[in-house]
């Protein structure tokens, strides 16, 4: 893959970026020595965006009072209405927030956060403790993921996970409620829970096998296909958003594959090509990727200046799965351009 624009970089790391931004910036495009972006992550509990989402902390380390929802949201006002979207203020979005930014897990913001959220936030649903789970296995392995990367044992949702997983390889929320089929939203995010897992804990053979399951299910699909039909499952997947909060789109799933990778030793596969393609065909004149969609709902402030405009976070995404789409490609294979 050719070489970023220097503007784009610079961006990525200037004045108008943030911290939670430039330490993956300095790490995974400039390449800079764990000592310099390891610096440029101890601000992200400081100062922008990880800061300001702390500053909006219960007392009790719940985040607008309730484990997935807000205390009190009210469902029969203009908040939610069909097309109003949902709330994202809660404990599970802004926790996985904080961890797609970057909060390193050592600070005392996480340790203080993860002890309070498991002694006080339980899910409405299962009226269960934080750290156990509900029966949701979206919610499940986001709450997989923000528990593993934070120091706490999620071992039992990772047991139930593997339980959960369904014949054609994947998961789906809906499994409670009878369904047969995955989906690609809930498999991105267990999977991403028990990539999380596995890298903090050297994981389970069956979390492996859960793993390389769900992988192959995305596999199949190149991503966002119709396994019977080849057609797009749903076009909104090659619509690039931030941020993902528990919805799918192609630049989360290569995002997972390059990390995954990176962790497995091993480069993009052949079925990532189409994906690849799209990714590239977004960007825009100076190398940036601007902003296809930001989910509905409320939010504590936004990450960009809306659609179609550059954003920070889909672009230092994009740029990162390029590169390793290039510099992994196997020997006599044609790397992806950019």
């Amino acid at each position: 893959m050719p070489a970023l624009p220097d503007g784009v970089v610079h961006w990525l790391v200037g004045s108008e970026s943030d911290p939670s931004v430039r330490w993956q910036a300095l790490r995974d495009l400039s390449k800079e020595p764990e000592e310099v972006w390891s610096t440029e992550r101890s601000k992200v509990e400081h100062e922008g965006w990880g800061a300001c989402l702390l500053a909006t902390q219960d007392p009790d380390g719940q985040w607008a009072g309730g484990a997935y929802n807000p205390k009190g949201f009210d469902w029969d006002g203009p908040e939610g209405q069909p097309g109003a979207g949902q709330p994202w203020t809660a404990t599970i979005h802004t926790l996985s927030l904080l961890r797609e930014l970057g909060l390193g897990p050592e600070s005392a913001s996480a340790r203080s956060s993860a002890g309070r959220i498991g002694a006080n936030s339980r899910w409405l649903a299962t009226d269960t403790p934080h750290w156990e789970g509900e029966v949701e296995p979206c919610v499940n392995g986001r709450t997989v993921a923000n528990g593993a990367y934070f120091g706490v044992d999620v071992s039992s949702i990772v047991d139930r996970l593997n339980s959960d997983r369904l014949d054609d390889g994947g998961w789906n929320c809906d499994t409670e409620r009878g369904s047969v089929r995955s989906s690609f939203d809930t498999t991105i995010n267990v999977l991403e829970g028990l990539l999380i897992f596995e890298m903090k804990t050297g994981g389970t053979q069956a979390s492996v096998e859960s793993r390389r399951a769900g992988e192959q299910y995305l596999l199949e699909r190149q991503l966002f296909l119709r396994k019977t039909t080849g057609e797009p499952a749903d076009p909104d997947y090659l619509v690039l958003r931030n941020p993902w909060h528990w919805q799918y789109d192609i630049l989360r799933g290569l995002d997972y594959f390059r990390a995954a990778g990176e962790l497995d030793g091993t480069g993009p596969d052949p079925a990532l090509g189409l994906a690849l393609e799209h990714l590239q065909s977004q960007r825009d004149s100076d190398g940036k990727w601007p902003l296809g969609k930001t989910p509905p709902g409320r939010m504590w402030f936004p990450l960009d200046r809306g659609p179609g405009n550059p954003s920070l976070l889909v672009t230092l995404r994009a740029a990162r799965v390029l590169r390793w789409a290039g510099e992994a490609a196997p020997s006599g294979s044609e790397a992806p351009e950019s």
